[in-house]
């Protein structure tokens, strides 16, 4: 029999708060356990929740971003769980009257093309705390810095039906989050996480089967190789007329395979129940144009314009839109070169490479677009020659000296002269009489060894165009 996957995503996105969002204890990362904390979000008795304005402000944002409808109205409700890192014995979250529904992602995918994968809704909610676990002394200690936290978590239709699917949907999803500025989507701190709900059924059924969850996945690829997985692992058991068991399963990515937690609770489990604390929130048109107009233009549009305005490959407008720095970097330098794909191509393979290699983002760049630029304009005038510019670049990195202070100090400008040029070619030709006779008697490959023997003589300064045609020539 043949199955079809069923997928839905739960993402737990972190927002950008200085403050918690029902105190006014600190969100940053990496404090001394339970460092930031208070009263309010350690549970302690006779304490009252005061909602974050910006907490709303944010989901708002995320909101309209995804296409959502804004609820007018919504309203708190307790999730009881026990849970050793959750010190009220429930978390305050929305149920019955979320934030947001009712929105959509537009994804691409191959061979699929284009698919609209919904989003049920957004809502808000407080995160729980983190326990620590010491195998030294066989305990688990808890830190409650992160009770409190504010998330939205934002809830996918079940439209997925490949790992490939989930992948783009979440990238895409991250994408926008950091673009809106309201996540830094830092996955390693668990900034942006994610939970997978996988079925089978059988290809035609419109009912769905039963699911598993995938709990607290934090990377991509680590999505991408669990929903593989799973599917495999739940067509096997069907295939053996054997039922999938609802639970929740994690992850191991050391043994790339899935194991069973728990079994999967409903929401009846959780007894929701409306927070007594917290009035209902009530959202007016005023606010939510005002948070409209923050929203900056997107990562699908941004790629559209530069696709269009530049003549770029679109490979090529996605990663240079991938954020909004690098996006701005590429703008300010093609803003001051003529050739823009040059820009492109110099800031995909030289700057992000060096990025890459020393494990630092754009915005730590020792290199400013303003010098960058200015580096570009050297090679476009014909002041210095390609290999030259990687020379300069080099330089730059190191010392952050300006490409043309560079290019005086190391003698690089480019030799142009053609009476110059045109004696040197002379003589790499008399130098070499085996290879002019080869290269007469067809063996026009050895064009490139000339070439190489004439930069090396100039030390890469000679001008290529004029060595091209000044050996044709003679040769």
């Amino acid at each position: 029999m043949q199955f079809e996957p069923v997928i839905g995503l739960e993402v737990h996105a972190q927002l950008k708060t200085k403050t918690k969002i029902f105190c006014g204890c600190s969100t940053a990362f990496g404090k001394s356990p339970n460092a930031n904390t208070c009263p309010v979000c350690t549970g302690m008795p006779g304490v009252l929740p005061v909602l974050n304005k910006q907490v709303v402000s944010f989901a708002i944002k995320a909101a309209l971003a995804t296409h959502c409808n804004i609820n007018r109205e919504s309203r708190f409700d307790r999730k009881n769980y026990f849970y050793p890192d959750l010190p009220k014995g429930y978390q305050i979250s929305q149920y019955a009257l979320p934030i947001a529904e009712h929105g959509y992602l537009d994804i691409e995918t191959d061979p699929s093309g284009v698919q609209r994968i919904g989003i049920t809704r957004i809502h808000m909610e407080e995160d729980a705390g983190k326990l620590i676990h010491d195998p030294a002394r066989a305990k688990s200690m808890v830190d409650l810095n992160r009770t409190g936290v504010p998330l939205i978590e934002i809830v996918s239709e079940p439209d997925i039906r490949t790992p490939g699917q989930a992948g783009a949907y979440l990238r895409k999803l991250h994408g926008i989050l950091k673009y809106i500025d309201v996540c830094d989507g830092n996955m390693e701190e668990g900034s942006f996480r994610c939970d997978a709900n996988i079925s089978l059924r059988p290809k035609g059924q419109a009912a769905f089967g039963t699911r598993t969850e995938l709990k607290n996945l934090n990377s991509f690829k680590h999505v991408e190789k669990a929903i593989a997985y799973e599917i495999d692992r739940q067509t096997y058991v069907l295939e053996a007329g054997q039922p999938v068991i609802q639970e929740t399963r994690l992850w191991d990515p050391s043994r790339n395979k899935t194991s069973a937690m728990r079994g999967k609770e409903e929401a009846h489990d959780y007894r929701y129940f409306p927070d007594p604390d917290l009035v209902p929130l009530i959202v007016d048109d005023a606010w939510i144009q005002a948070v409209a107009k923050e929203i900056p233009e997107l990562p699908e549009e941004k790629q559209s314009r530069f696709i269009r305005d530049y003549d770029l490959a679109t490979p090529d407008a996605i990663v240079l839109t991938s954020s909004i720095a690098l996006a701005d970097f590429f703008e300010e330098t093609a803003r001051l070169v003529q050739d823009k794909k040059r820009a492109a191509n110099w800031i995909l393979t030289t700057l992000l490479g060096l990025l890459n290699t020393k494990g630092i983002s754009i915005t730590d760049s020792p290199v400013t677009a303003g010098d960058f630029s200015k580096l570009l304009l050297l090679m476009e005038q014909g002041a210095i020659t390609v290999a030259a510019g990687k020379t300069v670049f080099e330089e730059m990195v190191v010392s952050s000296k300006s490409p043309d202070r560079i290019v005086r100090e190391k003698g690089l400008e480019q030799v142009s002269d053609h009476s110059q040029l045109d004696t040197l070619v002379q003589s790499v030709i008399r130098d070499n009489p085996a290879e002019v006779t080869a290269y007469r008697e067809g063996k026009t490959k050895l064009f490139s060894f000339f070439m190489g023997q004439i930069m090396k003589k100039t030390r890469g300064k000679a001008d290529p165009a004029i060595i091209t045609q000044l050996l044709k020539t003679n040769l």
